[in-house]
């Protein structure tokens, strides 16, 4: 996992930076691979055994030298309190049978067509791991693929010296989505389920296909619409990254025939659902009206605001390094460090200062053994490519740690 700020990986004050720059490769090596799940492995063998540590050749390995022990003894043994866990909910409610909108992608003979609703994360950053909504599929259909969008609040990702084709866009999505929150059954970054509520489920009016541009947005709607209820599960893998604030959540899903309609929650929002202020409102667009949006309520049915049924769960991650906060055996990691599944970086398994079973280094074979250790485990991990685990061991080697 790596924080999205920027990177500056540095030891301990007083001694020589630990890493070297890491590159994106390693990033999306690591997301593309999958390996967030990977707990720090230490196979039993020595620092003899140790391939990079053999590539380094004479100086690195004569700082280590006079302190062999077995990668099993290095293994961590975190001595550290882990960060306090808090969960996250979040809910509109259950549908209301006010509306349900179209969201679907484009597929032969249809346009894209989006909804979405918004959401907030008071503080902190989060971890969202599951996401549920729920609409309406003809009978006899199935949904094949799911997509999730997250948007920040216009004017974010948003150009604003173009002209509009809308109303307004206050308080609309953006322009564009969070390019890294974007979750797809099709490249595997979700799973999904769905589940039958209810066999007959009737919506007071629906927008399908009337999306259209100012002046001739208001269409009031396309009457009553009846289909099955569903509720869609989802699982995120790995799960969404967001720090606190405003944002809309946009599901889209394809179905073996016909369309999805999602369907709308009670507004303002009451118990059992998580009532927020500002509570802003569902919108609606089409490939056609791209990347405007239009609101429901106010622009095409004339009257009112909706929101959508829809609800999202996870775990808090205060230190922004993907792993949350209940797992997390390092919390306080700096910004821009890649770390393992256990939210540990290489200068928090191995800190300049000593070990973090407390103490100081024996000498500074020890540290560099440690480091080593770290780096042979995060590169068979895939977490750092073969050059920079070398830059990492040579430049601790180099240093003054455990002199």
């Amino acid at each position: 996992m790596i924080k999205e700020q920027n990177r500056t990986n540095t030891m301990d004050r007083g001694c020589q930076p630990q890493q070297s720059q890491i590159s994106q490769a390693a990033e999306t090596n690591q997301r593309k691979q999958g390996r967030w799940d990977q707990p720090l492995s230490a196979p039993k063998r020595t620092l003899d055994e140790m391939p990079l540590l053999r590539r380094l050749g004479l100086p690195v390995w004569a700082a280590v030298s006079t302190h062999k022990i077995t990668l099993a003894a290095l293994t961590v043994l975190l001595a550290v309190s882990q960060a306090p866990a808090a969960s996250f909910s979040f809910s509109t409610g259950e549908p209301d049978g006010k509306i349900a909108t179209l969201s679907r992608p484009a597929s032969p003979g249809k346009i894209q067509t989006e909804t979405a609703d918004d959401f907030v994360i008071v503080s902190n950053t989060t971890l969202i791991s599951h996401a549920t909504f729920t609409g309406l599929i003809p009978s006899g259909s199935s949904a094949l693929n799911v997509e999730i969008e997250i948007y920040h609040v216009f004017p974010k990702d948003s150009d604003t010296n173009r002209t509009l084709h809308v109303p307004t866009r206050v308080n609309s999505p953006g322009d564009v989505e969070i390019d890294n929150a974007t979750r797809d059954s099709a490249s595997g970054s979700l799973s999904f389920s769905a589940a039958l509520i209810n066999p007959s489920f009737t919506a007071s009016n629906s927008v399908v296909n009337g999306i259209h541009a100012a002046t001739n947005q208001t269409t009031f709607g396309e009457g009553p619409v009846t289909g099955q209820e569903v509720l869609i599960s989802v699982t995120f893998n790995p799960p969404i990254s967001l720090p606190a604030g405003p944002y809309f959540f946009r599901p889209e899903v394809l179905l073996s025939s016909g369309d999805f309609l999602w369907l709308s929650a009670p507004k303002p929002i009451v118990a059992p659902g998580t009532p927020f202020t500002p509570d802003r409102q569902s919108w609606i667009r089409n490939d056609n009206l791209a990347p405007d949006w239009l609101r429901i309520g106010a622009d095409i049915v004339g009257a009112g605001a909706f929101n959508a049924s829809f609800s999202l769960s996870g775990e808090t991650d205060a230190d922004a390094d993907g792993v949350p906060d209940s797992l997390d055996l390092c919390p306080g990691t700096p910004a821009g460090a890649i770390v393992d599944a256990n939210g540990c970086s290489i200068d928090q398994l191995a800190p300049c200062s000593g070990p973090t079973s407390g103490g100081t280094w024996k000498n500074h074979g020890q540290y560099v053994a440690a480091v080593a250790q770290a780096a042979e485990a995060f590169l068979e991990q895939g977490l750092i490519s073969e050059d920079e685990a070398e830059a990492i061991v040579s430049l601790a080697a180099q240093s003054n740690c455990g002199r």
